[in-house]
């Protein structure tokens, strides 16, 4: 009787316990469901990836990918505003490229008696706009999360969209410093071939990582700094280059007819000087933020994406601000002085050219040193307060006709001979 009651008194206990249990997990299910941001995964058809979706963030969808969070997550503000900043200056650097390439067509076609020679600076700069308008869209390759489809996006056109850019700087100075490599269609050449390396070395990278090694595509932060060694070289040259000029022409004066375009030449130098210098400014800071910053702020690596992205914006607008709209203003408003039409030097070798406001042939009555005192004679002014200070008192109407005024010349005697002298002596 004892066993039967101690059996049946532990059936009650684990009875108790299993509707205790129970109650435990209606109660997390339900704090569970409750409202608030929160991740739900569910398995998909293949068994091995999770699909997950937001739930109760403010600004963005219930089915949206977590990893597009800070795209519209009204919380994460920097997200937004950069989206904001990166849509913008994409805009306004593909805008200002379809403009120019209309505008340089326009100046083919209307310039046909006169050949134009700004097709390998509207090339270069075509590029370089080009290479804008891809950094600003690679802001939003860093605003959303890291994942696999995403990181060879950021190594890749990083470094390669930076040394586009920079490399077409780096000609443009060379041209403004007179090398024959960077006149005409060789600057875009040279610009072409300095972004080739850049190009080689970011391709060799993803393929020993992706396809030989076969890991997925990770980087540290320091590694991620090294994979950008040629665009600092390409940045460092161009703004030592960029100083150079702008220091010679500052320091030097032409005595030639060579002014509008000497000032123009220093405006452009400025310019580029001025870009470069704000560049290598956020460079040095977004290297140091990544590399030692963050680390010491103990923000690792929740502050490497927002900073990437801020140095996107930051140097997109530079560039475009400092070198591309004033750029293109100098390119079109030199062109536009070329356009007019030189002038007519015909009045200085044909006495008969049709000038308006000269007469031909010329009588000297436009001298005002002589005035007529008849019909057909000439002669000085009367008045002394009228006479040119240079006027000399003598006139041409004091010669008389009848006189002469021939000058004797020596006549010399060939009759006689000429070592006379020597027997005189």
């Amino acid at each position: 009787m004892n066993m039967a009651f101690l059996s049946v008194k532990h059936k009650s206990l684990l009875s108790l316990l299993l509707l205790l249990l129970y109650l435990t997990c209606l109660s997390q299910s339900a704090n569970s469901s409750s409202t608030g941001p929160s991740i739900n995964t569910t398995a998909t058809s293949s068994g091995s990836s999770n699909v997950t979706s937001l739930k109760g963030v403010p600004g963005c969808g219930k089915g949206l990918h977590p990893v597009y969070r800070y795209l519209c997550d009204r919380r994460a503000a920097w997200g937004i505003v950069l989206e904001t900043l990166a849509s913008s200056g994409f805009l306004f650097s593909m805008g200002l490229l379809l403009g120019l390439l209309l505008w340089s067509l326009w100046i083919c076609v209307s310039s046909k008696t006169q050949r134009s020679s700004i097709g390998g600076t509207v090339a270069c700069m075509s590029m370089f706009l080009f290479a804008t308008a891809g950094i600003f869209g690679l802001t939003f390759a860093f605003i959303i999360r890291l994942t696999s489809q995403t990181c060879p996006t950021r190594i890749f056109l990083f470094s390669v969209l930076f040394s586009l850019a920079f490399s077409c700087l780096l000609a443009r100075c060379l041209a403004l410093l007179g090398f024959a490599a960077a006149r005409g269609w060789g600057e875009p050449a040279v610009a072409l071939g300095l972004f080739a390396v850049q190009v080689i070395i970011s391709t060799q990278w993803l393929i020993l990582v992706l396809v030989r090694d076969k890991r997925p595509c990770e980087y540290s932060q320091e590694e991620f700094v090294m994979l950008q060694i040629y665009v600092l070289c390409l940045l460092a040259i161009s703004f030592i280059l960029s100083m150079h000029f702008l220091c010679r022409s500052c320091s030097t004066y032409s005595y030639n007819y060579t002014g509008p375009t000497n000032q123009q030449g220093r405006q452009q130098a400025a310019m580029v000087f001025l870009t470069l210098l704000l560049s290598a400014g956020i460079w040095v800071v977004w290297i140091t933020m990544l590399t030692r910053g963050n680390p010491k702020l103990d923000r690792r690596p929740k502050w490497d994406d927002p900073v990437l992205s801020i140095v996107l914006v930051a140097n997109g607008w530079a560039l475009l601000m400092g070198h591309g709209l004033s750029q293109v203003s100098f390119l079109c408003r030199g062109e536009a002085k070329a356009q007019e039409l030189p002038l007519s030097f015909a009045g200085w070798t044909s006495p008969s050219a049709d000038i308006p406001g000269l007469r031909s042939p010329k009588e000297g009555r436009e001298n005002g040193s002589f005035e007529s005192d008849g019909e057909n004679r000439r002669g000085r002014r009367t008045d002394a307060s009228l006479r040119s200070p240079y006027e000399s008192g003598f006139s041409m109407t004091d010669i008389d006709p009848d006189k002469d005024y021939t000058i004797p010349r020596p006549e010399a005697n060939y009759r006689e001979p000429s070592d006379e002298y020597s027997q005189e002596d």
